[in-house]
């Protein structure tokens, strides 16, 4: 890395925000207080622009204050809500250029009903668009009722996962997923498990953002999806109870608890959830072998159910600390525990040339496994004056304990029925993932309109994984060397970043350039039968990122914006790996100590109208691009992750939301992408290209009397994606909610109405081979959920606004 050249380029990017100044746009400040005149804190602020479309929301601070800017000219209102107190609407409020900031004194009554009467009519859109993001807002999506995080994900605009619990932004994937700004790097098994173990009604916001800001981790070549949970800012005692029920073929519930406790300097909250896993997948793989003729050779007709089921619990205890009304110290203790097991029966029939039963094999396999999650966050922040420069730190330490107990029982049968031979192969995959974290944020608003912000973090990762095997045939029993393993893997990684936005009233920016330095060693431990080996790697890169706005007219009603920025998409430590983790006897999972990181370069350019829809060409390219392979080896499937080469995206997007009545709103994201992959492969130069179209479209119902429903859809046409050609697929989700009361929701969800949501897809460029697949999930089901707010206001109390602020996890898979 050229440091010198790094510095030179800050210092211009400091130099040309001081230099920069352009005329502000209007403010709308105030006080909030009760009838006795004491400020009061916490209040949700809304302001409402023509039609009471939500323009804007904040909290009023400790004195009762508020402030609401850069709001361009036209008419307002107010509407503000806190728990205890009536709800207040204010008379119209006119900006003007002449007259750019409003004062406004807001004066609370005191409610005498309780807390369950209090009914709130402000409701968040489903989804709102920022100059880095767009924000999808879970409690707007009915149908995510009674569901997991997995499946609330499922349902955000562009997002797609495959059969295998890989999560598709856009078409691409290499998403990263972050809780609370704290990026996981869970995938695949252990994801899915992870977001399966979190109620959706613990979900604030889900973040889209394909170019994150240098503020985040490079890490992630399609972007980063953050899930920001709920957080209550109510002073007082207060809380949310959920339970929900959940019946496909198979029940299985999905409860929560979270509660917030505010008084005087100590604010304490938390969250307990406790959900089971239980469903099953009917999962068909057919290969067709030929000979080097091309004539037929043999069949392997395959049938796997698999059978998974667990119950998870995840807790989170924090509390904060408020020295003063600008310092606050925080402590956030997190926990998961899932233990679970897993079912595969399985057939597996071999036909000769002539299409005859030449032999059956039937596997009966069990896995038991766990998966144990600790972490503590100590978190600092302190605002120097209001408005102006701010300091957060914090540390983390979070482990990560898995084990897998797997025994995998093969029989082979003759044409006519009697056994010829069995087998048994036993392992035990224990796992040790300890991850220790630092970062510091520095902000500092300048005179010129500008916001600065900078910031360093460390990270390092040590993973310590091992597999042991034992076969067993003829009643003898041996190690199995060639999948028995031990690897050890450790990772640093340094990252610096500097971060500047500006506002003003016709042109948005927003600027950002990150280094990251990582440093990586790989151990494997040699058996009797394999050496020692071990490898190191260390390079340094810059990640450049730059957001530019403009509003065409002088309203704002027509944006175009222009973004880029570069990714680094880093092996997962299991990809790096190189166990074998069997599946059945034919079918295997191998890791590839040589995968390279992959770079890419995403650049998008839209234009919105209004809030009504945005329409995005975005172009990206990807070098070293990582992805599942399949090889067939005298019969055997080799499945394991690979560089494949060069990978180039370009896609065309709707996002649009149309009021029709005042009950009926429609919203849409639809896209049509185009995939192009070269590589080099196994058998040789791989170069496919294919286009596909991606929809989803929303209808929201508001019928009145407390009842809203919502009818949602998906539909994908025919994918072709380097080695693999995904067939359509779709699915139809149907739901509705009934406020019983200020404090009781009642939600009903059909998922998958019509059971459409079936993988079907081809395996191409295998050696005289031809292959497809047929995944069928439990993903029709019905689901009720119940859920209770209760507690009593504090009006009296201290509260601080702010929290710390978060730090990452890391890399880890299954």
């Amino acid at each position: 890395m050229n440091y010198r050249k790094a510095l030179f380029f800050f210092g211009i990017v400091l130099l040309s925000l001081k230099s920069s100044a352009q005329t502000q746009l209007g403010t709308i400040h105030g006080t909030i207080a009760d009838s006795a005149r004491k400020p009061l804190e916490g209040a949700t602020v809304v302001l409402l622009g023509d039609k009471d479309v939500i323009v804007k929301t904040t909290l009023s601070a400790d004195n009762g204050t508020f402030e609401i800017d850069k709001l361009k000219p036209g008419t307002y209102r107010l509407s503000v809500t806190l728990t205890g107190f009536e709800k207040y609407s204010s008379e119209r409020i006119v900006l003007e250029t002449a007259n750019p900031s409003v004062a406004v004194r807001v004066t609370m009554t005191t409610q005498t009903n309780k807390l369950q009467e209090v009914t709130v009519t402000s409701q968040k859109p489903m989804v709102e668009r920022k100059i880095d993001r767009t924000v999808v807002n879970v409690d707007a999506m009915i149908t995510a009722a009674g569901s997991t995080a997995f499946e609330a994900l499922e349902k955000a605009p562009g997002i797609s996962i495959d059969q295998n619990g890989v999560v598709s932004m856009k078409g691409k994937t290499g998403v990263v997923i972050f809780i609370d700004d704290k990026p996981t790097y869970l995938s695949g098994a252990d994801l899915e498990s992870y977001l399966r173990s979190l109620p959706a009604s613990t979900i604030d916001q889900i973040e889209l953002m394909t170019n994150p800001p240098a503020k985040y981790d490079a890490a992630g070549g399609a972007g980063v999806i953050n899930i920001r949970t709920k957080r209550t800012r109510v002073k007082g005692f207060n809380g949310t109870v959920i339970g929900s029920v959940i019946q496909g073929v198979y029940f299985r519930t999905n409860n929560n608890f979270n509660f917030n406790y505010r008084n005087n300097k100590f604010n304490t909250f938390g969250l307990i959830t406790y959900n089971t896993q239980n469903g099953f997948t009917d999962l068909n793989i057919n290969r067709y072998f030929k000979k080097p003729d091309g004539t037929r050779k043999s069949d392997f007709i395959q049938n796997t159910l698999i059978r998974p089921g667990a119950g998870a619990v995840t807790a989170k205890l924090g509390a904060d600390y408020y020295a003063t009304d600008k310092t606050t110290f925080g402590i956030v203790l997190t926990g998961v525990s899932r233990t679970g097991h897993r079912n595969n029966d399985n057939e597996s029939k071999i036909l000769n040339a002539a299409g005859a039963l030449d032999s059956t094999i039937v596997a009966h396999n069990t896995q038991e496994n766990f998966f144990r999650n600790g972490g503590i966050n100590l978190n600092f922040r302190h605002q120097y004056k209001k408005s102006g420069p701010e300091l957060t730190a914090d540390a983390d330490y979070i482990s990560y304990r898995t084990g897998n107990e797997q025994l995998f029982n093969n029989f082979t049968y003759q044409p006519n029925g009697s056994l010829s031979y069995a087998d048994k192969l036993s392992g035990n995959l224990p796992a040790r993932i300890s991850i220790w974290s630092g970062k510091m944020d520095y902000s500092h608003p300048l005179a010129t309109g500008w916001k600065l912000e900078t910031g360093v973090k460390s990270s390092h990762t040590e993973t310590d994984n091992v597999a042991e095997y034992f076969y067993t045939a003829n009643n003898t029993t041996t190690p199995d060397y060639d999948k028995t393993n031990h690897f050890i893997y450790k990772e640093t990684i340094h990252a610096a970043y500097v971060n500047a936005n500006r506002e003003g009233k016709r042109w948005a920016f927003q600027l950002g350039l990150r280094g990251e330095h990582t440093i990586s060693d790989g151990r494997q431990l040699g058996n009797v039968m394999k050496p020692d080996s071990s490898f190191r790697r260390t390079y340094t890169s810059l990640f450049p990122t730059a957001y530019i706005n403009y509003k065409i007219d002088s309203a704002g009603d027509h944006v175009l914006s222009l973004n880029y920025g570069k990714r680094i998409e880093r092996p997962y430590y299991q990809d790096l790996n190189p166990f074998i983790s069997p599946l059945d006897k034919f079918t295997y999972y191998v890791g590839n100590p040589f995968l390279q990181p992959a770079f890419t370069h995403n650049i998008n350019l839209s234009y919105g109208y209004k809030s009504y829809f945005t329409v995005t060409a975005t172009y990206s390219r990807t070098v070293n691009s990582t992805n599942e392979t399949i090889e067939i080896l005298n019969g055997t499937y080799y499945s394991r992750p690979g560089n494949i080469g060069k990978v180039t995206n370009l896609s065309v997007s709707l996002d649009g939301n149309v009021d029709f009545t005042k009950w009926l709103a429609f919203h849409l994201y639809t896209e049509v992408t185009q995939i192009h992959a070269v590589s080099n492969f196994y058998t040789g130069l791989l170069d496919t290209k294919g286009t596909f179209w991606f929809s989803q479209p929303n209808l929201q119902f508001k019928l009145g009397k407390g009842w809203n429903a919502q009818v949602d859809a998906v539909y994908q046409t025919r994918l072709t994606n380097n080695q693999f050609v995904l067939l359509p697929r779709g699915r139809v989700n149907a739901g509705f909610s009934k406020k019983l009361s200020a404090a009781s929701t009642l939600r009903v969800n059909v998922n998958d109405l019509f059971y459409t949501s079936i993988t079907r897809g081809i395996i191409n460029n295998l050696a005289l081979t031809e292959a497809n697949w047929r995944n069928a999930p439990d993903s029709r089901f019905v689901s009720i959920s119940l859920s209770y707010r209760f507690g009593k206001a504090m009006n009296d109390l201290r509260k601080h606004n702010a929290v710390g602020a978060d730090s990452e996890k890391n890399r880890v898979k299954d």
